[in-house]
């Protein structure tokens, strides 16, 4: 899946799951996104996965507005891939959740593609205390939470988006979103190749154990064969170990804080960075090399850095 020894590291620097009160790594004004993307990309990431927060609060903000400062600074300090969401949080509406997209026209835009549980709710048993009133009960919420990505919510995004060039990280919690992805490719609504972001351990989606992971590839291969290039993502602690089975099945990897906020057992990950740096570690010892920003631009077909809008 990955072109020769060539891997795609993507890099989730601040996502809409965890909360200030939870890491004093996690970044969430506009500075401490674009410091957080830029040191990522130095360290070895070829795309970086963007959301904006509140730089107050630090609660997701999914307005174009929220985005633009650190677009820019990114733009104007890397070369690296910039990936923006349209996953937003889980408890907005697709319009507001692909309106950034729309606006700034990326290279990338990430598309979940099913519904499903989304439980955030267990790490209130390890998260006591909390600056924000909005954490906990965001957190709490997520018990009777679904992840709308309706087959009306999925067209919606790619009819916005298509025109703009744009291509997708299309993240896959489960078989069903697979089959839900071959649905879009055969009506011609998608393109290869196809970039899959395989997701893995979070409560509702499929697990991160190694027969899963094996089970979520031979599924891809056979609905897609040679029109995909594979990546993963683990949840939590599963971060690693997920990054070690996929590249050394041949896949691409995704790390960053908004996927796990540890480096290690019990102990939090100062930054993005470093976390980039010891996958990279785990994929050289596979005697894989990590694909530069243009490497990837290549692997995956993308427009090109200069037909953005921003």
């Amino acid at each position: 899946m990955a072109q020769g020894n060539k891997v795609i590291i993507t890099c989730a620097v601040t996502g809409s799951i965890h909360t200030p009160s939870m890491s004093p790594g996690l970044p969430v004004t506009a500075r401490e996104i674009a410091e957080a993307a830029i040191g990522a990309a130095d360290a070895g990431a070829a795309i970086v996965h963007l959301h904006a927060r509140n730089p107050v609060d630090g609660r997701p903000d999914q307005t174009p507005e929220a985005f633009e400062p650190f677009l820019r600074e990114i733009k104007k300090r890397s070369k690296v891939v910039v990936n923006l969401t349209t996953g937003g949080s889980p408890f907005m509406g697709v319009a507001e959740r692909v309106a950034p997209a729309a606006v700034w026209k990326p290279e990338i835009a990430s598309l979940n593609m099913g519904s499903m549980n989304f439980g955030l709710f267990p790490m209130l048993k390890r998260f006591k205390e909390f600056r924000f009133e909005w954490e906990p009960q965001m957190l709490e919420n997520s018990r009777d939470l679904v992840f709308r990505n309706s087959f009306k919510d999925i067209a919606y995004a790619l009819n916005t988006l298509n025109e703009t060039g744009a291509r997708y990280e299309f993240e896959c919690y489960d078989t069903s979103h697979l089959y839900n992805l071959h649905y879009f490719f055969q009506e011609g609504l998608v393109k290869a190749p196809l970039f899959i972001q395989t997701v893995f351990g979070l409560l509702g989606g499929i697990g991160p154990h190694p027969d899963d992971v094996q089970h979520m590839k031979r599924t891809a291969d056979r609905l897609f064969g040679d029109n995909y290039r594979w990546s993963v993502l683990g949840a939590g602690r599963s971060q690693m170990p997920i990054a070690a089975m996929g590249a050394a099945m041949g896949g691409n990897v995704r790390v960053g804080l908004e996927d796990s906020l540890w480096i290690g057992a019990g102990k939090l990950a100062e930054s993005n960075a470093q976390q980039v740096t010891q996958v990279r570690k785990i994929l050289e010892g596979l005697g894989l090399q990590v694909a530069t920003p243009d490497e990837a631009r290549d692997i995956l077909q993308l427009k090109g850095a200069d037909k953005v809008a921003f």
